[in-house]
C-alpha cells in the first residue's frame, strides 16, 4: 500500500532580509544544496577576455567614446546575466505551471530598479554623450497584443527570451543559436511584410508622466510592482510549489567573479545597467530590433536589396541600415552581452559547446525564435525593449505587453510536450 508523505511548507531560514521580497514564500521541500563549480576554463577565458578588450578598444578608436562605452556596458550586462542566470522564460513558466513566483519577483525588482535609474536620469537631466530622447506614449493596438502573445509562446518553445538568447549563445549553448537564427528570420519577415502589418489597428498609448509627472510615474510603477509581488507570493502560499533548482556556485570573494549570484543581486545590477544604457545611448535598453538589422545586413552581403523595402525606407530605419553596424547602439550592447557571457561562463567553468541536439528540441528552438522575432517586431519590442523599458518609463504599453505575453506563455507551456520539452510539476523535487 503506497505511503503518502505529507507536504510541509519550507522556508529557508538562511534567507537575509534583503531577499525577503523575492524568496519569502513556502515551497514543498527544502531546495537542495548547489553543486560546486567546475574549474575555470582557461582557454575560453583567455579568448573571451582578449576579444572583449580588443573589441572595445577597436570600436572606441574607430567610432568614438560613446560606442566603445556602450560595448563595455554590454559586456557588463552579459557578465551579470550569466552569473545570475537571469532570464524571463523560466520564471514565467514556473509561475504558470506550479505557482512558484520567485523568478517573477526577481523580475519585479529588476523593473523597479530600472524605473528608478531611468527616472533619475530624466529628472536630473544628466547626459553623457548627447541629449536624452524624451519617452513618448507607445501605441497600443492589435499588433501589440498579438505580437506579445506570440513572443510569450515562442520563448517557451525556444527556452529563452531575447536577453536569455544572447547570454546563452555567449555561454556556448548551441541549441540557442538556432533560436537566434529564427529570431533574426522572424524579424526579417516582418520588415519584408511591413506594409501588411502597418495596417493593423492601433491607438495612441498612455505615458504616466504626462499625467502625474516623473516622480508620480515612478511611484505608481513601484506601487504596482509591489502589489504584483504580493499576489505572486499568495499564489505560492496556496499552491506550495517545489523550489527552484540551485545553480553551481563558488563561495566567498570568488563568488563575485566566478558566480553564481542570487536573482536579487542580478536584478539590482541589471536594473542599474539599464539606466546606464539610457544615459549613454539616450534611449532605453532594447535588443530585438537589432536582429532585424543583422538579418538585413546579411541579405545585403549575399547580393539582395532589403534597403528597398518599405520598412527600411522609413527615415529612422534607413539611417540604421545605411550606417556602420558598430555605430548601432543596440547591436553594440547585444555583441557585448554575448562576449561578456562567454567570459562569465569561462570563469565559472561552464562554457561548453553542445554537439548533440535532439531534432525535436532543435525544431522547437527554431520555431520559438521565429515566433519571438515576428512577435517582437509586431509588438514594438521584446521582453527588454517593450516590457522592461516600457514599464521603466511609465508606458502603459509595457503593462499591456506583459499581460499578453503571459497569456502566450500559457499557450507555449501547453505546446512544449509536443516537442519533448518538460514542464515543472507539483510533485517534482525542484522546478
Amino acid at each position: 500500500m503506497p505511503v503518502t508523505v505529507p507536504v510541509v511548507p519550507v522556508l529557508d531560514a538562511g534567507v537575509s532580509l534583503r531577499e525577503r521580497f523575492v524568496r519569502d514564500a513556502p515551497t514543498s521541500c527544502a531546495p537542495p544544496k548547489a553543486d560546486p563549480q567546475a574549474p575555470i576554463n582557461g582557454r575560453a577565458l583567455l579568448v573571451s577576455s582578449m576579444l572583449a578588450a580588443l573589441s572595445v578598444g577597436a570600436v572606441w578608436a574607430l567610432y568614438g567614446a560613446k560606442f566603445g562605452a556602450l560595448l563595455a556596458v554590454g559586456l557588463a550586462l552579459g557578465f551579470a546575466l550569466f552569473h545570475s542566470r537571469f532570464g524571463f522564460t523560466s520564471g514565467w513558466r514556473q509561475l504558470v505551471t506550479v505557482g512558484n513566483g520567485e523568478g517573477l519577483r526577481a523580475q519585479f525588482v529588476l523593473l523597479g530598479t530600472a524605473a528608478s535609474a531611468v527616472s533619475l536620469v530624466i529628472i536630473t537631466g544628466w547626459t553623457a554623450f548627447g541629449p536624452i530622447a524624451r519617452p513618448v506614449p507607445a501605441p497600443v493596438g492589435f499588433g501589440l497584443v498579438l505580437g506579445a502573445a506570440l513572443f510569450g509562446a515562442g520563448m517557451q518553445l525556444a527556452g529563452s527570451c531575447a536577453s536569455g538568447t544572447l547570454f546563452a549563445v555567449g555561454s556556448g549553448q548551441s541549441t540557442i543559436v538556432l533560436a537566434l537564427g529564427g529570431f533574426m528570420a522572424g524579424g526579417v519577415f516582418y520588415t519584408w511584410a511591413y506594409p501588411v502589418f502597418a495596417k493593423l489597428p492601433t491607438t495612441r498609448g498612455l505615458l504616466l508622466a504626462d499625467h502625474v509627472g516623473w516622480i508620480g510615474s515612478w511611484a505608481v510603477t513601484l506601487a504596482a510592482l509591489a502589489v504584483l509581488a504580493v499576489i505572486t507570493r499568495r499564489i505560492q502560499h496556496r499552491r506550495l510549489p517545489p523550489p527552484t533548482a540551485p545553480v553551481p556556485t563558488a563561495h566567498g570573494i570568488a563568488r563575485l567573479y566566478r558566480g553564481s549570484w542570487s536573482p536579487l543581486v542580478g536584478a539590482l545590477v541589471l536594473g542599474v545597467l539599464a539606466g546606464v544604457v539610457f544615459l549613454f545611448s539616450g534611449r532605453t535598453w532594447g535588443i530585438a530590433a537589432a536582429f532585424s538589422l543583422w538579418g538585413a545586413k546579411l541579405l545585403q552581403l549575399i547580393g539582395l536589396h532589403p534597403q528597398a523595402w518599405a520598412f527600411w525606407q522609413q527615415p529612422a530605419n534607413a539611417a540604421q541600415i545605411n550606417a556602420p553596424l558598430l555605430t548601432n547602439a543596440m547591436s553594440l550592447t547585444n555583441f557585448g552581452i554575448m562576449i561578456g557571457a562567454a567570459f562569465a561562463a569561462a570563469a565559472a567553468g561552464a562554457w561548453t559547446l553542445h554537439s548533440r541536439v535532439a531534432w525535436r528540441t532543435a525544431l522547437a528552438s527554431l520555431m520559438g525564435g521565429l515566433m519571438m522575432g515576428l512577435g517582437a517586431r509586431m509588438s514594438g519590442g521584446c521582453n527588454i525593449g517593450a516590457f522592461l523599458s516600457g514599464i521603466s518609463v511609465g508606458n502603459v504599453s509595457g503593462w499591456v505587453w506583459g499581460c499578453a505575453a503571459l497569456l502566450g506563455t500559457v499557450a507555449g507551456v501547453k505546446l512544449r510536450p509536443v516537442f519533448g520539452l518538460l514542464n515543472p510539476k507539483s510533485t517534482d523535487g525542484i522546478c
